[in-house]
């Protein structure tokens, strides 16, 4: 029986995620998490690869709208997700039919990227996606560590508060930040419930999830952590760990004085944090970042998929005026030899095909690697993935697609 590609309905939607799960390993999800997640989706982006009754392949995508570099509008984007096969359908092009169609899909949607987080980032290039963002996780040894906080940081005043009530507070303190940092999405209805996740059964020992906000001198939230605590004790006393969930703050004295909270939490000598900005301004506010055991992996992938119209809707940090000849096997509409202008730093730009002679030489990857200003054009042509052709061209090029803030993808999905 030949396999069969299609939109997901309603009634199938239980049965899609528990082939999910079955290509993730098996373990099923937390309910609680299960259905945010079934409320969540989007059933018309919602695509499954069928072998008679059973589903074999899924790939989703929510509609998202990204921060990108520059003062403009937010950019619409397709956040892939849930792409799965069975085990029993591998290498028989299940990934690639999905690839396609979702691809097409997005295009025809109007939507100039795709982007995604990969539970294996080896797979995603074939299918023309650049890792964009990076992130750290810190492990701080707080007997340690010690924080040097900036002034007006004892004039911050902070208040444990219910997670589920402070959520309008917390939600626009996150709402201010967006534009600033590309690579954050706006939180579009339902997903500021995923980071008050807590189902008992998934807290591995740890406390309920807290949360603590930082008041200006009006009473006005300007900044907040999400944490649990670990209690844990040895021989020689305590041995408590603090699990940072979330921090965000709108100015450095909110934001140091959140951190010195956690490192003061009793009982507990260790503060841990995953999926942090790799620009975090904590690893300048510790007295040994050695002691922070600081480690980074990749987080958010990026796809271009308009290649003009994602080019057009960034800013760049200098004036531009390049010749890109671009390859793209997947995407062949991308392909070819297109010009980027700009004619002032953070003015609009314009991207158009053109029979002038190339200056770069690199493929769609690359291109959304390099998109969210955090890698290099510089860092990739060293690593021979990026070919100049022009004199001055790479240097010029790699100045106006940097950025002075780390992209970051603030939250899973």
């Amino acid at each position: 029986m030949a396999l069969e590609t299609r939109i997901l309905t309603a009634d199938e939607w239980d049965v899609w995620f528990d082939h999910l799960e079955l290509a993730f390993g098996g373990v099923p999800e937390i309910s609680e998490e299960r259905e945010l997640y079934k409320s969540l989706t989007e059933l018309e982006r919602a695509l499954g690869v069928w072998d008679g009754g059973e589903c074999v392949g899924s790939a989703g995508a929510f509609s998202f709208r990204l921060s990108v570099p520059g003062d403009g509008p937010l950019v619409p984007a397709a956040g892939v997700t849930m792409v799965g096969v069975s085990p029993t359908h591998r290498r028989r092009g299940v990934l690639t039919s999905l690839m396609r169609r979702q691809l097409d899909d997005i295009r025809a949607g109007g939507e100039p990227l795709a982007v995604l987080t990969a539970s294996d980032p080896a797979i995603y290039g074939r299918f023309g996606y650049g890792t964009a963002a990076y992130c750290v996780s810190v492990d701080i040894d707080t007997t340690r560590v010690r924080l040097s906080v900036p002034p007006g940081t004892d004039d911050v005043r902070l208040r444990l508060v219910d997670p589920l009530k402070s959520l309008p507070d917390c939600e626009r303190v996150y709402a201010a930040l967006v534009a600033g940092r590309p690579g954050m999405p706006a939180r579009q209805p339902g997903w500021e419930l995923q980071a008050l996740l807590d189902p008992p059964s998934g807290r591995s020992g740890s406390s309920p999830l807290k949360c603590v906000v930082a008041e200006g001198p009006d009473g006005e939230v300007v900044g907040y952590a999400r944490y649990q605590v670990k209690p844990d004790w040895e021989q020689t006393g305590s041995d408590g760990k603090v699990q940072l969930r979330t921090l965000e703050a709108l100015d450095p004295a909110a934001y140091a004085a959140l951190w010195r909270y956690l490192f003061d939490i009793d009982l507990a000598w260790r503060v841990r944090a995953y999926g942090r900005p790799v620009d975090d301004p904590v690893l300048h506010l510790v007295s040994d970042v050695r002691r922070a055991e600081v480690r980074q992996r990749d987080a958010l992938h990026v796809r271009l998929v308009d290649l003009p119209a994602a080019l057009e809707a960034r800013g760049y940090g200098a004036p531009l005026d390049v010749v890109l000849e671009v390859e793209d096997g997947f995407c062949p509409w991308n392909a070819g030899r297109w010009r980027l202008t700009a004619a002032a730093a953070g003015g609009a730009a314009s991207c158009t095909r053109t029979d002038a002679p190339a200056d770069l030489e690199l493929s769609v990857g690359e291109l959304g690697a390099a998109y969210l200003g955090g890698v290099t054009l510089t860092s990739l042509a060293a690593a021979g993935r990026v070919r100049a052709l022009r004199e001055g061209a790479l240097a010029q090029a790699s100045r106006a697609f940097a950025g002075d803030v780390a992209p970051w993808l603030s939250h899973g999905f």
